[in-house]
């Protein structure tokens, strides 16, 4: 049975999230520590507490939900739950890199908090925002997005699943490509409440601002194998940091990550972190992989029953 562990980005906090892990088991708690110890803030109590209105701010939620994920895979660590490969989606391949020990805990959580103060700010709020499109083929999708580039950039920027690719940009332009997105009968077409376009080539100076803070963080070899979302394959020790700047600026490869690991025969999925969203794109993707996720004790004992542990 190969296993493969995979994490959430941005998107899925709730507060109360991670507070019955920190409660019940001391790996949690830890974890919980180190986090706000090198933030030099509680972000434990945001990720139990909130308020909502601070959590959602894209500079806390990046670390939040990291510390969450990582907090979880420490307790089923502990269980003896192994991955095989691992892959998170945007923020969540952060969390991927802490599991298989390339990158320290400590380091991870302070770039993130970096990385969600540069992508919200190098782009003026209202500037650029995202949509997603359901029920057309990709390749239409990118169409649309060509012709809509005459009214600004937009660009294909999550593959999440079939059927289902985010689009990002310039809002005149994303606005255009969701009216298209309609005329061409797509099931769903909408623009999303986001406050940056995020994975687009307009949010390529944040890459360059997490290049400086990249410089001064030591990257180790992955004792498990790590999907990239830039490349949707399987990182080397040397391109990891660049491979992180340019996810910032480039489409994230999701549904072709996911594939890549069925292929190479993974039987399991395990969502570790808030929600269920990756869960549900696994089973769109391929209906007969068994995926569940861990966010609380009782789907971690769930979890473990299906896994037989």
């Amino acid at each position: 049975m190969k296993v493969a562990f995979i994490y959430p980005g941005q998107g899925a906090q709730y507060a109360g999230m991670g507070k019955e892990m920190y409660e019940k088991y001391e790996e949690a708690r830890e974890i919980f520590e180190r986090a706000d110890e090198a933030l030099g803030f509680k972000i434990s109590k945001l990720c139990f507490e909130g308020p909502e209105e601070e959590l959602m701010k894209t500079e806390n939620t990046q670390p939040a939900i990291l510390t969450v994920s990582v907090a979880i895979t420490k307790v089923l660590l502990k269980k003896g739950i192994r991955a095989d490969v691992t892959a998170g989606l945007s923020l969540g391949e952060y969390s991927s890199l802490v599991l298989a020990e390339a990158l320290e805990f400590e380091d991870a959580v302070k770039l993130v908090k970096k990385r969600g103060k540069y992508m919200q700010e190098v782009v003026p709020e209202g500037v650029g925002t995202m949509a997603a499109i359901l029920g057309l083929p990709n390749e239409e999708v990118e169409e649309i997005c060509r012709i809509a580039s005459e009214f600004g950039v937009v660009e294909p920027a999550n593959y999440n699943c079939p059927g289902q690719l985010v689009i990002s940009g310039e809002t005149k332009a994303v606005e255009k490509a969701v009216e298209l997105a309609k005329e061409r009968g797509a099931k769903k077409s909408v623009v999303l409440a986001v406050s940056a376009p995020f994975h687009s080539s307009m949010l390529k100076k944040a890459g360059e601002l997490l290049a400086e803070e990249l410089k001064k963080i030591n990257i180790k070899t992955p004792k498990i194998p790590v999907i990239s979302n830039v490349t949707a394959n399987y990182v080397e020790k040397d391109e990891i940091k660049e491979l992180l700047i340019k996810q910032v600026s480039h489409p994230v490869l999701w549904e072709q990550s996911v594939r890549k690991m069925i292929e190479d025969g993974v039987d399991i999925f395990i969502e570790i972190g808030p929600g269920k969203t990756l869960t549900s794109f696994v089973k769109k993707i391929d209906k007969k992989k068994n995926a569940l996720n861990v966010e609380d004790e009782k789907s971690m004992l769930e979890a473990l029953s299906v896994l037989g542990v």
